[in-house]
């Protein structure tokens, strides 16, 4: 195996591992993946030279092997898991295995659905038909209620609708502070859609930090201003969507919220 191989191999391995520690369910079954991923390539190192990415061989052969031999229990939660990582390993262990590799190669890896085609063996068709099948399922396991901070009607009108054919519910659409506040603690959503400006000059980051006080729930904000967000002062949301924006963004953003039950918090 030439040392420039060796080098971008060494470099793929940390993102291996993170995936075989997701897609078996624990960092010990993961890493015997990866393990004899390697002992497979330092037998035959021909496996990657086939003239594309060494990164997207590299994950390819970890498939084979992970389809020659009996598949570990999806559903083992390492005990050094955080709360939000066993809510994540417990919903992939849901979904058929495929569907979990699909999802994993994408929104935690990156690659494209043309690289995903070729590290599982399916078409690029196949891979978007995958990737819907999994949000859907995904939908179905997080359906929840939704609160709604946003004081331009058409605008909340547009996140109602996508919510509800997520096959959500909307628990209020709230246009100030206070009234956020006030349907937060009357219907204890599990999900926020919250803009920054709001009606009356007060504040979606205030509103938001009232309401994760009370309750440890994702939030999404979904602002013209994104700049007020993104300064590096204090702890930043995980979902930040900038208007005008996409039905399919806000899609996206929901499914990876609900899916891994991550918080955005915002600093009172």
């Amino acid at each position: 195996m030439s040392s420039n191989l060796s080098n971008e191999i060494a470099s793929s391995l940390p993102y291996l591992r993170r995936y075989a520690r997701a897609l078996s369910g624990g960092q010990a079954s993961g890493d015997a993946y990866v393990r004899a991923c390697l002992q497979s390539l330092l037998a035959d190192p021909s496996a990657l030279q086939d003239g594309g990415s060494s990164k997207t061989g590299l994950f390819q052969l970890f498939h084979k092997l992970w389809n020659s031999v009996a598949e570990l229990d999806p559903g083992h939660v390492n005990d050094d898991m955080d709360y939000f990582e066993q809510t994540a390993q417990e919903r992939l262990a849901a979904m058929q295995p495929i569907h979990r590799q699909a999802l994993l190669l994408t929104t935690l890896e990156g690659f494209s659905s043309v690289e995903v085609g070729e590290i599982i063996g399916v078409t690029e068709n196949d891979v978007e038909r995958l990737l819907d099948e999994a949000i859907v399922e995904i939908d179905r396991q997080t359906a929840t209620n939704v609160l709604i901070i946003e004081d331009e009607p058409l605008i909340s009108m547009d996140l109602a609708d996508i919510v509800r054919n997520l096959g959500h519910s909307v628990a209020a659409i709230a246009r100030t502070k206070d009234e956020a506040v006030k349907a937060a603690l009357a219907n204890k959503p599990g999900l926020v859609l919250a803009d920054i400006q709001l009606a009356d000059g007060s504040s979606g980051i205030d509103a938001v930090s009232d309401i994760l006080g009370d309750f440890d729930i994702p939030v999404i904000f979904i602002t013209s201003f994104p700049e007020r967000l993104l300064t590096g002062e204090r702890p930043e949301p995980t979902f930040l969507i900038t208007k005008p924006f996409e039905t399919d963004t806000v899609k996206a953003a929901i499914s990876q919220a609900m899916f891994f039950g991550s918080t955005a918090r915002v600093a009172a």
